[in-house]
């Protein structure tokens, strides 16, 4: 092999190895530093596109999660308004039927009219609760499950103190609305309950494609720490081989 001083083709060889060391000492640092397996572009192209996708899909399914807890606040609260209103006819009922005493005064069937009236006027103020703004018995839509829109001024009616066919109807009403109700509810727990898996399954498909594999990679950075060391000693040597020319000529 002929000796020369010009070029030193080991050394050119070592130096390009030790670049690629480097660089993928570099990449595994990034990569353990940063969580992720996909730090540039370049690195999964194809990966990176199905990640992003999954990830919206994800957070897309995290602010359904977030609409469904909404929807069931929202029934909850229409929920309260119809437990005060069978709460209030149970009372007009009582007052009703104490009204028919043949017993009582003129002022003892007073006094039960002017309570009588005052649940009324409840009733009738019920009807206006709202829940964010809006009426608690209006309707829509929340993943595919529709909550049902609620006249509940037709289910309560017109209660007359002395009738118990308008009371008992109007109980019965309300007992009507109320199972609804919670049948709605329960879809919605169902509704949430496919969401949240269907989210975590998402999340985890995204962590197979973008997450680094801590372990794995611990190893290559291992790998590649040990190569640069290498390359770097074997890069020196190879620049001192050049020195053998030097003494053939002194």
């Amino acid at each position: 092999m002929s000796v020369v001083i010009n070029s030193n083709y080991s050394a050119t060889v070592a130096s390009n190895n030790l670049a690629a060391s480097n660089e993928q000492l570099a990449r595994s640092l990034n990569r353990l530093s940063s969580g992720s397996k996909i730090v540039n572009p370049a690195d999964d192209a194809g990966g990176l596109a199905v990640s992003m996708k999954l990830s919206a899909a994800a957070r897309r399914q995290g602010a359904t999660q977030a609409n469904i807890g909404n929807a069931t606040s929202f029934l909850q609260t229409q929920d309260g308004a119809y437990k005060v209103a069978a709460k209030v006819l149970d009372r007009m009922a009582e007052l009703s039927t104490l009204y028919t005493d043949g017993t009582k005064t003129a002022d003892d069937i007073a006094n039960y009219e002017t309570e009588f009236t005052a649940l009324a006027a409840e009733l009738t103020k019920l009807e206006d609760e709202t829940f964010n703004g809006i009426s608690v018995f209006g309707s829509f839509d929340v993943a595919g499950v529709t909550v049902a829109a609620r006249d509940f001024g037709s289910s309560v009616g017109t209660v007359t103190i002395g009738s118990s066919t308008s009371i008992d109807s109007a109980i019965k009403a309300v007992a009507t609305d109320r199972a609804a109700n919670g049948a709605e509810q329960s879809r919605l727990g169902f509704a949430a309950e496919l969401t949240s898996v269907n989210k975590a399954n998402l999340e985890a498909a995204n962590s197979r494609i973008a997450d680094v594999d801590i372990a794995a990679e611990s190893t290559q950075l291992a790998r590649w720490n040990i190569m640069v060391q290498a390359g770097t000693a074997m890069l020196a040597q190879a620049n001192q081989s050049s020195q053998s020319a030097l003494r053939l000529i002194s």
